[in-house]
């Protein structure tokens, strides 16, 4: 993705974006990713016909997909990031596992911690003295091995070391995974938000599942 492309807008007011961010795009630019949605942020402007850029309210794995949320003025700012600070917005993720878990549905309660060595770099573990993590997860479809995350805490990694506390992995995960394998892209796609708005309705944007995802059953949003 090009400095000069956009990103798909998937709503928009006059108060708010919410974008589709594919996988393999970073948020913000760092030594070994280059290539950010902020990057993208003129462009984005300039498409929505807007003076002043879009703010990046919070941020997705790089390679995870799916719904992204920016503000288009200041007071949206404060709202927003008060609503993410009171866990006011509600955060979908649709998963594909390399194994599902026996059962249907449930909540892990695993604290995380960071942890890193020269060796291996950072990643997350769980720890009893690390900060509180729950995610209710649920089932969707056996055959396709989708499952959906609803993340209560928002810890860096929590869904992937979570899913490891199902007793497998997120297909492709380059880091908590059993294989390495970088032409497998990670599984991970934020599907859905639920944003109170100011008139106090509840707004739900849906993204759609990337390409190369099985198609899952009929019944299924």
């Amino acid at each position: 993705m090009l400095a000069n492309e956009t990103l798909p807008i998937l709503f928009q007011n006059d108060e708010l974006l919410v974008v589709n961010k594919p996988a393999g795009i970073a948020v913000h630019p760092g030594p070994r990713t280059p290539h950010s949605v902020e990057a993208l942020l003129p462009a984005l402007a300039e498409a929505i016909g807007q003076r002043r850029l879009p703010t990046l309210m919070h941020r997705l794995d790089r390679d995870t997909s799916g719904c992204l949320i920016l503000a288009r003025k200041y007071s949206a700012m404060r709202r927003i990031a008060k609503l993410f600070e009171t866990r006011g917005i509600l955060k979908t993720y649709w998963a594909i596992m390399d194994e599902l878990p026996a059962t249907d549905e449930g909540m892990v309660d695993a604290p995380l911690a960071k942890v890193s060595s020269a060796e291996a770099g950072w990643r997350m573990v769980v720890d009893p003295a690390g900060k509180s993590a729950f995610t209710e997860w649920k089932v969707l479809d056996r055959a396709a091995r989708l499952i959906e995350f609803r993340p209560r805490t928002g810890r860096t990694h929590q869904l992937r070391v979570h899913a490891n506390c199902l007793g497998s992995a997120i297909t492709g995960d380059p880091v908590y995974g059993p294989t390495k394998n970088p032409a497998i892209s990670m599984r991970l796609h934020a599907r859905q938000l639920d944003i109170p708005m100011l008139d106090g309705s509840v707004l739900q944007v849906i993204a759609p599942l990337p390409e190369g995802w099985p198609a899952p059953a009929e019944n299924i949003i």
